[in-house]
């Protein structure tokens, strides 16, 4: 029987030393590990993720899977569900080596009934549920700390390259006939980060033509939450992925949803980035918010998703 490790980090700044140091003194012998890529969400559906799938996709009845902590895999009580109904029919063991789920035997079923036991679903939902609410509450204090800033007019978001200290001379650099390269080696910044600053000096803007068209109204749509968190692991552009973090959250029930205002291309483009939600791997709640927010968006055109 195989011992298969499964390890993942949030973000790409992150490491897996820690998992690394729970799951050796665990003593697991002969593992087979699959780390997932770094910066792999958690907001991501465990079954969706390519190295879990992978994993699933190697291991055979008998076969145990080794996690150092629950969060590891799961993020949320359905997630949790959901994967424990997928080891169960693989005939697959979860062991977990430290956290709240450690002394747990999450794969325990009823001898006559197959389901779950009744104690290990509550605990499972319990704990499941006090970890969103933490995350919940800190997604809400930043949330208010980013608006006491803004009201103080300090802007959100990564502080540019180009500090405020050091763009008068790039300004002035640039006026001067220095080439956007140079002023790039001369401060050690990126060519996109000098264009940044001298963006309004640059000559395809000093000739734009002042009849401009306005540029379109935003709207606010809210998107359901399981759109949210796919859009949150998927490659984004800026605009996208601004209107994606600037979005508040609602509390719906059990999940929520997230109030997005954006201009409506944005919010089209969004939807075309959701569409795997749409797909045969998805999975029903998925596509039913899929369809939830295609209904939302068409308004915006008059059009029938």
């Amino acid at each position: 029987m195989a011992n298969l490790v499964y390890k993942r980090v949030s973000t790409d700044q992150q490491s897996t030393d820690r998992q690394n140091l729970v799951l050796t003194e665990a003593g697991i012998e002969d593992p087979v590990v699959f780390e997932e890529d770094p910066g792999t969400s958690s907001r991501l559906h465990p079954l969706q993720r390519p190295k879990f799938s992978e994993l699933l996709t190697y291991a055979r009845p008998g076969d145990t899977v080794h996690i150092s902590e629950m969060f590891r895999l799961v993020r949320g009580t359905q997630h949790v569900l959901d994967v424990l109904d997928v080891l169960h029919a693989s005939r697959l063991a979860l062991r977990i080596h430290d956290g709240a789920f450690s002394a747990m035997d999450l794969t325990a079923r009823h001898p006559r009934t197959g389901e779950l036991l009744s104690t290990v679903k509550f605990m499972v939902q319990t704990l499941a549920a006090a970890g969103e609410l933490q995350r919940d509450l800190q997604r809400e204090l930043t949330y208010d700390g980013l608006r006491a800033a803004e009201a103080k007019g300090n802007k959100g978001g990564r502080r540019p390259a180009v500090t405020a200290a050091t763009a008068a001379a790039v300004r002035a650099g640039y006026l001067g006939g220095r080439s956007i390269a140079g002023l790039a080696r001369d401060h050690h910044v990126s060519r996109g980060a000098i264009r940044t600053a001298v963006a309004d000096l640059m000559p395809e803007h000093t000739d734009a033509s002042q009849d401009t068209p306005a540029p379109e109204a935003a709207v606010t749509l809210d998107m359901p939450g399981k759109v949210a968190d796919f859009l949150r692991a998927a490659e984004l552009d800026p605009a996208e992925r601004d209107a994606l973090d600037h979005g508040v959250p609602v509390r719906r029930g059990q999940g929520y949803t997230l109030r997005v205002t954006a201009v409506p291309a944005v919010h089209s483009q969004l939807l075309d980035r959701c569409q795997p939600l749409d797909g045969t791997a998805a999975i029903p709640a998925q596509r039913k918010a899929r369809r939830e927010y295609a209904n939302r968006v068409s308004t915006l055109s008059g059009d029938t998703p």
